[in-house]
């Protein structure tokens, strides 16, 4: 069994990358932002301020959340309602980044990611999955890119959903806000763990940084006597 461990900050293409590390590995692939993205959704369904810590504390502690999975595929149930689409939105991703700040709504989400990884092999990727979810992680990437092309990949992916009403710099603002928040929060912030191998995406396919990981990965796998 293995645990691979990819974190980043926002648009770095994390997701992408790890989707595609798990498909090529034959594993499963967990988006742990989906997780706390649906929480924040929970929180402003509720009416509640997404970095009200009590309030959006007492809401995680009874949230009616599950993840499934279908063909590969991650699926967000909040209240029995699949809403996987519903939680991409930028307001939803504002709130993520508040909500992920509130210590715990960390430890919780920890809690359940860790329990997920001592019972499958996966690719999970976030922010802190190799410096405080998953330490033990054999294998450990973080991504990073210019702020400019991080803003250009989401803007493309909005417009391929057909969400056209951001501008480029709206989206640049929002990475920034994301960025801070991601950084300067109390409980496991947004860093490079020490043993992580880090790789700039900037100028990098995707198909690129998918063969420079699993290169990783087969490495880790020979000096560790077959993890994998």
């Amino acid at each position: 069994m293995i645990n691979i461990a990819i974190d980043g900050p926002a648009g770095a293409g994390k997701s992408t990358i790890a989707r595609k590390i798990a498909k090529r590995l034959k594993i499963v692939y967990l988006d742990t932002g989906a997780m706390y993205r649906t929480v924040a959704l929970k929180a402003i369904r509720e009416g509640v301020d997404t970095k009200d810590r009590e309030k959006v504390s007492q809401i995680v502690r009874n949230i009616d959340m599950n993840v499934l999975f279908n063909n590969s595929e991650q699926y967000m149930i909040l209240d029995k309602e699949d809403v996987s689409k519903l939680i991409r939105s930028t307001e939803i991703s504002v709130g993520a980044s508040n909500i992920s700040a509130i210590p715990e709504v960390r430890v919780k989400m920890a809690q359940i990611q860790r329990e997920f990884a001592s019972k499958n092999s996966v690719v999970m990727e976030g922010r802190d999955i190799g410096t405080y979810v998953l330490p033990q992680a054999q294998v450990k990437i973080f991504l990073t890119a210019s702020i400019e092309e991080r803003a250009k990949r989401r803007y493309n992916q909005f417009v391929e959903k057909g969400m056209k009403n951001l501008s480029l710099n709206e989206i640049i603002d929002e990475i920034q806000y994301r960025d801070k928040n991601d950084s300067s929060r109390e409980l496991a912030p947004l860093r490079k763990a020490e043993d992580a191998i880090e790789i700039d995406t900037t100028n990098l396919t995707i198909e690129q940084v998918t063969d420079k990981i699993i290169s990783y990965i087969r490495q880790a796998e020979r000096k560790n006597g077959g993890i994998y």
